[in-house]
């Protein structure tokens, strides 16, 4: 049988999207007073795409509990998880340490702590006191049982989630009924998310023209070896770490980032890995990581496994320290690790996560004067694309790793779905 036409390149949804940025960026560039009035476009997308994921996210994992023939396996598969996240979150929070120390990015300035714009950083300063860990624990239970799926606390909905899908199980013959509603409820779901992800392109283009216009690309160059040393971290990150990850596991990071390029693509445009969250969580069931595996492991993983955000903690921390000539012993340094290896778990849900989280563990840490966040303030912005492009890969990482540990991957799919090339018969 013949094989159907290849649809037009342009009709590609990463193709669009990256068209967008492009577009964004010039125009941002430009015309910045046009492109900071695009803000709306990116805001507004990243709702509408916030407004699908409690839905995703409960249906996708009351279905895959309800389903599991045991149902201990929930615990194992999140205790594996957070054994994962915990690991990897404290290498990447390790390497940024270390890369700072090599490539000192802050060296030389010499910037007087009084010079600086406080006022710039205080609201943030104000955001971070609530990350508290008791507050965390607190926040993750809702006020009510449908609360949690009106908010936009990814933590919330994943407990309520998990607890009726326990239930549910639990509920013999008179729980099939709602268990069949609810796996019905799941197509027209995804449906939606399929038709709001055609207004990526405009979310893209309103993000990336906001950013460009607001901050100009000239704050790169004077912070460009900070944002640089970040950029290459986060590669190396990403291609040696995960990618050796990836190898022992069965399969390529590479060909599984070329598999996540449109969602990837969305994430650069809009600097939010969540706009992402609920095409990621279909995608990788499509490349045969089991159902509840995925529900259990994507949620969580937005919230305890930020590679990207531990990388940029630490080394943004030594940059302020090196900048403002103030000396750090060891010993500050291992409490600088330890508060935010904590801090950084009580950021789920909170904009702009990285900078305030931040700003948390420097309050912690008083060696290292909070004021001087003000000198990486206007290049947080770039930088958050590259914390939220890690962020993703690793969550996806982590998702395929976990799965394969529990005997829930299927691999020919996920060799379908990463080389379809090579899944297609000759017709020769």
């Amino acid at each position: 049988m013949p094989t159907a036409a290849a649809p037009p390149l342009y009709r590609h949804l990463y193709v669009q999207v990256l068209a967008a940025i492009v577009l964004g960026a010039l125009l941002g560039h430009f015309q910045p007073s046009l492109g900071e009035a695009m803000k709306p476009l990116g805001d507004a997308f990243i709702k509408l795409v916030k407004m699908i994921i409690a839905p995703v996210i409960f249906l996708t994992i009351v279905n895959g509990i309800a389903g599991m023939p045991q149902l201990s396996r929930v615990g194992r598969v999140f205790l594996r998880a957070m054994a994962y996240f915990l690991f990897f979150s404290t290498l990447a929070l390790l390497i940024g340490l270390l890369v700072a120390h090599l490539v000192q990015p802050g060296a030389g300035m010499h910037v007087d702590v009084a010079s600086l714009d406080q006022g710039a950083v205080r609201d943030y300063v104000n955001k971070s006191h609530a990350l508290s860990l008791t507050g965390f624990v607190l926040d993750i239970i809702p006020q009510t049982l449908l609360g949690a799926l009106v908010g936009d606390n990814i933590l919330q909905v994943l407990f309520v989630a998990v607890l009726f899908g326990i239930a549910l199980a639990h509920s013999g013959e008179r729980g099939r009924a709602v268990a069949a509603l609810l796996d019905a409820l799941t197509a027209p779901v995804f449906r939606l998310v399929h038709l709001l992800m055609r207004a990526a392109p405009l979310g893209a283009l309103g993000a990336i023209a906001f950013t460009v216009g607001k901050y100009g690309l000239d704050v790169l160059a004077n912070l460009a070896w900070l944002v640089g040393s970040f950029y290459v971290t986060a590669l190396l990150f990403v291609l040696v770490v995960l990618g050796t990850v990836a190898r022992l596991c069965g399969f390529s990071v590479l060909k599984l980032i070329r598999y996540l390029k449109a969602e990837l693509l969305l994430v650069l445009g809009t600097s939010s890995s969540e706009s992402a969250l609920p095409s990621l969580m279909e995608k990788l069931e499509r490349a045969g990581c089991g159902k509840s595996v995925v529900g259990l492991v994507v949620p969580t993983g937005y919230s305890f496994n930020l590679d990207g955000t531990n990388i940029y903690m630490t080394l943004a921390a030594l940059f302020i320290a090196q900048a403002t000539d103030t000396e750090l012993t060891v010993g500050h340094e291992v409490a600088l690790l330890l508060v935010a290896m904590l801090s950084s778990k009580g950021a789920a849900g909170v904009t702009g996560a990285g900078f305030i989280t931040l700003a948390a563990t420097l309050a912690v840490v008083p060696e290292v004067p909070v004021a001087g966040m003000a000198l990486i303030l206007g290049v947080d912005r770039f930088m958050s694309e590259c914390r939220s492009l890690t962020n993703f890969i690793g969550n996806a990482v982590a998702t395929v790793v976990v799965a394969r540990w529990e005997g829930e991957l299927d691999r020919d799919a996920l060799a379908r779905a990463l080389d379809p090339a090579a899944a297609v018969p000759s017709t020769e």
